[in-house]
Order: C-alpha cells, then sequence, then structure tokens
C-alpha cells in the first residue's frame, strides 16, 4: 500500500519555500493521492493532480497559489478524480469546454452590436435626420439596457416582452414602434446567419396573444396640459428655476413649439436681426420649414444663454449633444411637486387630472386662443405648425401670417407674465 503523504495545513502551505537552486519543486500537501503544490525558483506557485487516466499518467493544473487555496485545491483534485472514476479525462474535458466557449463567442453576436450593425447599413435609407435619430434613441433608451449584452440567438418572446411591458399601457406608441424595430434588428441578425427560428418580437401569432392591441390600451388623446389660468402661476415658478431644462421649456412655453423641436435648435436657425426662428423642414414633424417669430422675452432668453464653440445647439446637455426629451419632463415634474409640497394643488390637466407634461403647453396655448383672445383659429394651427384640416384651405393659406403670428406671440407672453409680479426678461435674473 502507497504511503500517505502527511495532510497540510493551510499555515503549513503558505510556509513553503522554494530551496533556492534546481528547477522547479514540488510539496505533497495530503488530503487526496496526488496533490501537489508545485514552486518555481522565483516563487511562482501552481496546484497539480498527480494521476493516471486510462493508459496516460497526467498532471493536471488546478490553479495558482494563493487565489486557489488549499482547502480549493483538494475540492477540485477530488472533482476531476470522480470525473476519471466516471471515464472521463478531465484535460480533454476541459479543451472541449474552451474550444466550444471559443466557437460560441465567435458564433455569437449580441444585440447591441447587431443594433449598430444594422443601423449602419440602413440608417442611411432615412431621408430624414430626425427619423434616424429617434430609431437610434429608441433602442438605447428602452431595448439595450436589458437586451444589450445578450447573444441574439438567445433572445425569446419572453425577453422581448420584459422591455416592452413596463411602457405598453403608458408610453403605447413609443412601444409599439420599440417593438417593430426590435423586430427588425432581430429579423436583420436571422438573414446575416446569427440567429435562427421565429422572430421573437413578432406580433401576428406571437406577441399579440400575450399584450393588448395598441389601439385598444390607447387611443391618441391630449397630453396633460397646465390649465388656463394655472399657466401664469407656473410661469412663474418656472422664471425661478435654474438649468439649462428650465430655460428649454421655458422658450417652448413662450414659442409654442414641441419639445424636439427646441431641443434640437441650433444658433444658426436664430435670426436675431429679424426676429425670427427658422427651423428647417428635415427637423419638422409636417416635414415643411416653419417660421417662429420671436417676443422680445424669448429674445432676452436667448441672449443671456452661454455659447459654446463646439457646440452649435441652444440647449446643449451638460456632456454635449441635445437635450433628452426627460430633462424638460423632470423640470415639469419638479415644478408640479414643488407646487404640492407647498400646499398648493400642482399643475394637473382640467379633464384627466393628471400632472401636466411638455407638450402639453401647446395645448394650453391653444386653449388661450381660443378661449381668451379673438384671434384666428387658423393662425393659431399655423403657430402649431399643425397640418390644415382642409386641404382646399391649405391651398389657399400660402402664407404664414408670420407678422400677425408675432403680436399674438407678444400677447401670449404677457398673458404668462401676468398676475406674477414679474415683468423681468431672462438676463435681468
Amino acid at each position: 500500500m502507497p504511503r500517505l503523504a502527511k495532510e497540510l495545513t493551510a499555515l503549513d502551505v503558505k510556509r513553503l519555500q522554494h530551496p533556492g537552486k534546481g528547477r522547479n519543486v514540488t510539496f505533497n500537501v495530503g488530503g487526496v493521492a496526488g496533490l501537489v503544490l508545485q514552486i518555481t525558483p522565483s516563487g511562482g506557485r501552481t496546484w497539480l493532480l498527480r494521476v493516471q487516466v486510462g493508459a496516460k499518467r497526467r498532471e493536471i493544473g488546478l490553479g495558482g497559489y494563493p487565489d486557489v487555496t488549499l482547502a480549493m485545491a483538494r475540492d477540485r483534485a477530488r472533482d476531476a478524480k470522480d470525473k476519471i472514476r466516471s471515464g472521463i479525462d478531465p484535460v480533454e474535458d476541459r479543451k472541449a469546454a474552451k474550444a466550444a466557449l471559443v466557437a460560441a463567442q465567435h458564433r455569437g453576436l449580441s444585440f447591441a452590436e447587431a443594433v449598430e450593425r444594422y443601423l449602419a447599413t440602413k440608417l442611411e435609407a432615412f431621408r430624414n435626420p430626425k427619423h434616424r435619430q429617434q430609431w437610434r434613441n429608441t433602442l438605447n433608451s428602452y431595448a439595450l439596457p436589458d437586451l444589450g449584452p445578450m447573444l441574439v440567438q438567445d433572445i425569446g418572446t419572453q425577453d422581448v416582452l420584459r422591455v416592452l411591458e413596463p411602457l405598453w399601457q403608458s408610453k403605447t406608441e413609443t412601444a409599439s414602434r420599440l417593438r417593430g424595430r426590435i423586430e427588425a434588428v432581430l429579423s436583420w441578425a436571422t438573414v446575416a446567419g446569427h440567429r435562427a427560428g421565429d422572430n421573437p418580437a413578432r406580433w401576428a401569432g406571437n406577441l399579440k396573444e400575450l399584450l393588448p392591441a395598441p389601439s385598444k390600451v390607447a387611443k391618441v388623446g391630449n397630453q396633460p396640459a397646465v390649465q388656463i389660468d394655472d399657466a401664469p402661476r407656473w410661469f412663474a415658478a418656472l422664471r425661478q428655476r435654474e438649468g439649462m431644462g428650465a430655460r428649454a421649456l421655458e422658450f417652448a412655453a413662450l414659442t409654442a413649439a414641441r419639445s424636439q423641436e427646441v431641443r434640437g435648435a441650433l444658433w444658426d436657425e436664430i435670426d436675431f436681426e429679424a426676429g425670427l426662428w427658422i427651423v428647417p423642414a428635415v427637423r419638422m414633424k409636417m416635414e415643411r420649414e416653419h417660421r417662429v417669430p420671436l417676443t422680445p422675452d424669448a429674445v432676452a432668453l436667448l441672449n443671456a444663454l452661454p455659447r459654446f464653440a463646439d457646440n452649435p445647439q441652444v440647449f446643449p446637455a451638460a456632456r454635449g449633444g441635445e437635450l433628452s426629451d426627460m430633462t424638460l419632463s423632470a423640470a415639469m415634474k419638479r415644478l408640479h411637486q414643488a407646487d404640492v409640497d407647498a400646499g398648493g394643488t400642482g399643475f394637473v390637466d382640467r379633464v384627466s387630472k393628471r400632472p401636466a407634461v411638455p407638450h402639453g403647453l401647446r395645448s394650453t396655448f391653444r386653449d388661450w386662443v381660443a378661449e381668451r383672445t379673438d384671434y384666428p383659429g387658423d393662425m393659431a394651427e399655423v403657430a402649431l405648425a399643425h397640418r390644415m384640416a382642409s386641404a382646399v384651405e391649405a391651398s389657399y393659406r400660402r402664407g404664414d401670417m408670420v407678422e400677425k403670428r408675432r403680436a399674438m406671440m407678444v400677447a401670449w407672453a404677457e398673458f404668462l407674465k401676468s398676475r406674477t409680479g414679474d415683468s423681468r426678461a431672462p438676463g435681468e435674473r
């Protein structure tokens, strides 16, 4: 019967030293037959298991010391011996596992990588830069946090559902577009050979059975708007706020423009001499150039803003580029909550009773024109850059009434400042 090695303790192992000359030396540590600690002349330490595997004598590496402790080395040695007794060569088994992993990594493509490759080939098909940016932003904001690290061949219906469900009720239109964009990316990945089988983001016969139809969830309706009587109080509170988000929101209120138009505004679109903000067609929802008359308050606001040589944005984000939609939404939420905390009622929509959102400011403006002024409704529609309801009316209405609209926007600005005791221009605050 072979002699059993003395079972060393962890402290014994720590004290083992190379004699200082010669080649690598090994020390039997006991506990598992054949388990040794190999020490190099330079002091490197490695666990080895000397064992017979079939007709071959093997030295199986079990890791380096001290990352692999004595107890861990003994456990690994016992596991290796269990495999050998089951007819498995641990060395060959390890090689096969490593080869399979390498093959999977070469074959696999993460969803984040698939998005980049798909967009690189498809985005140029969109002639409107705004649409290209919307595609990327939607996927970056909602899909990549969950799906980004996953390999495309591993993504299933439940994974897509996990992304869509939180948005399906509250942001139905966004969620529906997101689903289509995920489907497009995964469809590309299938054709490119990175995945096989049905598309887990497909609607018909798939997600349709798990999610209510978008038309049943949220019909397109009015966005929650600040009530007309609350608008001056809201505007006064807004002007007390610091930050680029607050200034962008103030500019949106003064111009009745859409959030994306304000956030994307560039300095070369501003004609200070003419008092105009000319939004190019590529940035407009209706894909037509839109001229916005700038009131003295709007001009003063712009003049008070900092300009950066390396950023053409009128309302730049802190890290460059344009502000996110969430920045303006967050500013609105803070205004509402601050009013509630101060004992007020907040700023809620008259019908839905939901807190007002940035896009609702356009409804507030439209209601003000209809209920508190004698300005024509079609002039307000032009100011909002809406498509004319009647094609005949649109064909006759070739001009944009910019100077008439200027008087209307001045009156709107004065209304917002009314009963606030704040007649100061932004640059004077």
